[in-house]
């Protein structure tokens, strides 16, 4: 299979939205791996570049390119040849790498889990060691970093047009699911011609929540294989890792996120073992383990994770 390289630029990035009318950057064939570049920074919150590498890709993109109604920078979106609404997009993340030696961490009022607690506004410059993988935090501590896309997704369905890059849906998009570091797979079900996926929105390390809306925000280089699967059947995005299979649920309300992750879970153990839905819904209680994705993107997060090695097929009982 062909591997490709989409770089960050004007070019190659749409700021904010997702969208089935966005033009592709790039057409590939399922299974061709890609590596994509990306960038993130507020123009206004940008660190001294005497002092760090703020990539020009960056900058000619806050020149050159509109703003549509979310913040993140995206890369794409890549057409891939096959992907059909229906079919699903298996996404294999085989490498997340930091690109620049910074990352930067805001608190806004009227923003994050205490919207109300803090009514000045701060943006944190945060140096990032890239040899010995940890961020620098001013009190001192060394934070290890675990970089991963805090939006990774497939254009949203045509008639609901352009989409803020904020709240993540059935499409996949802004999910901020830590778990999604290099070696696991995503899957997402897509809802028109070619998919078009895009990514961005790097993180180098995030903590279950995101309570302050922000991760360590930073650029990040990824590669993928994409693949098309018309014998997978998915309303909404899973993943899985070398050890778990996870569910997620999004929606305004946390309780009905976690409703709509452990439904996902009961029906992933009747494919995966064929176990009844009380059987499934039993072990959900006794090993699956409800997690907080992020509560700050309008649609919030939870995701539920299962050790494969508890799966098994069911035997008569």
């Amino acid at each position: 299979m062909a591997h490709h390289h989409v770089e960050a630029g004007p070019a190659t990035c749409q700021w904010g939205y997702l969208d089935a009318q966005s033009k592709p950057v790039i057409r590939i064939k399922s299974g061709d791996s890609v590596t994509i570049d990306t960038v993130s920074g507020n123009a206004a919150f940008l660190p001294p570049r005497d002092k760090f590498n703020v990539p020009q890709a960056l900058t000619d993109i806050h020149k050159n390119v509109q703003q549509g109604p979310g913040p993140h920078i995206l890369t794409g979106p890549i057409y891939i040849e096959g992907a059909k609404p229906g079919s699903v997009l298996e996404v294999k993340i085989q490498e997340v790498k930091c690109t620049t030696d910074w990352g930067l961490n805001t608190i806004r009022p009227l923003s994050g889990t205490l919207p109300y607690d803090f009514p000045e506004t701060r943006s944190l410059p945060i140096p990032l060691d890239l040899e010995g993988m940890v961020g620098k935090l001013p009190w001192g501590l060394d934070l290890p970093l675990s970089p991963f896309f805090g939006i990774m997704g497939v254009a949203p369905p045509p008639a609901w047009g352009r989409v803020s890059s904020v709240m993540p849906r059935a499409f996949g998009g802004n999910l901020d699911n830590k778990e999604l570091i290099a070696g696991t797979t995503l899957y997402l079900p897509i809802f028109t011609e070619g998919g078009l996926f895009t990514c961005g929105d790097g993180h180098g390390a995030q903590g279950d929540g995101e309570v302050n809306v922000n991760a360590i925000e930073t650029s990040l280089q990824g590669t993928f294989t994409l693949i098309v699967r018309d014998d997978l059947n998915f309303a909404y995005p899973r993943a899985e890792s070398n050890t778990h299979y996870i569910t997620m649920g999004m929606d305004p309300d946390l309780d009905q996120c976690a409703v709509m992750a452990l439904r996902d879970m009961i029906v992933l153990l009747g494919e995966k073992a064929n176990l009844p839905r009380e059987d499934a819904y039993t072990l959900c209680s006794l090993a699956a383990d409800l997690r907080v994705t992020q509560t700050v993107n309008g649609c919030k997060g939870i995701h539920m994770m299962i050790e494969k090695k508890l799966v098994h097929p069911a035997r008569v009982h």
